[in-house]
């Protein structure tokens, strides 16, 4: 399953970048191939200063040894070993009428002191955080979403896309980082589902991204915009740092394996402000956003 799915990952990361650098138009990924000493390794790929998107990832990697001790006491075991492999991109467009987007779809095994398989599970999920918010964008995101899911199961896109919003809440905001999507982990084998039904389920999800998000891109990249959407814009991403930064367990896992500090923290966007006790004005766009990110919302 292992060899499976990091071949699958390597694919879907060459469909995902070849289709971004056809939208940006003018910016190529950058390709670094990078080793872990500790065992593994993984192709980063970013692009920057782009038409399109002023910065962004589209990342893989697969990792393997010894479980370190910080990820022994979460897991509540000893003397273990692990594999971990996955896709992450994040994606940050230059203008803010189109929105970031987010998406992770992952592979984990633990290995018994003799080698032995003793757990495995997938998981994953997308989401997107808009600056200025269209509804019809936000509805197409989501029942792109739902449609993946139905195929496999009729609960899991409530299931998932409740996890979501709970899973990107800035706590100490009391918001939303975005508008939510799918988040799923720890997808075990029961009665219902096998390793390979979760693995149909999870490439699936990953197969229908492009579609979730390049028809808004399209749709917004060439809007006009002014200095005050860059600014809210800028805003905005602040809040995306701080989640990335205190909530985010991927990016905490990434740091608790010696994992490679470039690829971790390349989902932190180029430009960011934070101004003291900002405001948007009643009645605007930028408010009526904020409102909508302090209560979840159905799109579909």
């Amino acid at each position: 399953m292992k060899d499976k799915f990091y071949d699958y990952i390597q694919n879907l990361q060459d469909r995902i970048t070849q289709k971004l650098e056809q939208i940006d138009g003018k910016a190529k990924f950058r390709e670094d191939l990078w080793k872990r000493p500790e065992g593994g390794g993984g192709r980063t790929r970013v692009i920057e200063n782009g038409n399109v998107f002023e910065k962004g990832g589209v990342n893989i990697s697969g990792v393997h040894g010894a479980l370190p001790e910080s990820m022994q006491n979460y897991f509540n075991v000893a003397d273990a070993d692990f594999f971990a492999c996955g896709l992450s991109l994040v994606l940050h467009p230059k203008n803010p009428m189109v929105p970031t987007v987010h998406a992770n779809w992952r592979y984990f095994e633990m290995y018994d002191k003799n080698g032995k398989l003793v757990d495995q599970w997938f998981g994953g999920g997308q989401d997107l955080t808009p600056y200025y918010l269209f509804d019809e964008d936000a509805a197409h995101f989501h029942s792109v979403c739902k449609e993946a899911c139905d195929k496999h199961h009729p609960t899991f896109y409530n299931s998932y896309k409740n996890r979501c919003d709970a899973y990107f809440w800035n706590a100490h905001r009391n918001e939303a980082r975005g508008i939510g999507g799918l988040f799923f982990d720890y997808c075990k084998k029961t009665e219902e589902m096998s390793m390979q039904d979760w693995y149909g389920f999870v490439t699936e999800i990953g197969d229908s991204f492009l579609n979730s998000y390049i028809p808004i891109v399209t749709k917004r990249k060439n809007l006009s915009y002014s200095q005050e959407h860059r600014d809210w814009q800028e805003i905005r991403r602040g809040r995306y740092v701080e989640f990335n930064l205190v909530h985010d367990k991927g990016t905490l896992f990434g740091l608790k394996t010696n994992g490679r500090i470039e690829s971790i923290l390349m989902s932190l966007p180029p430009h960011v402000q934070w101004k003291y006790d900002h405001n948007p004005k009643a009645g605007s766009e930028e408010e009526r956003l904020l409102t909508v990110l302090k209560k979840p919302k159905d799109w579909v």
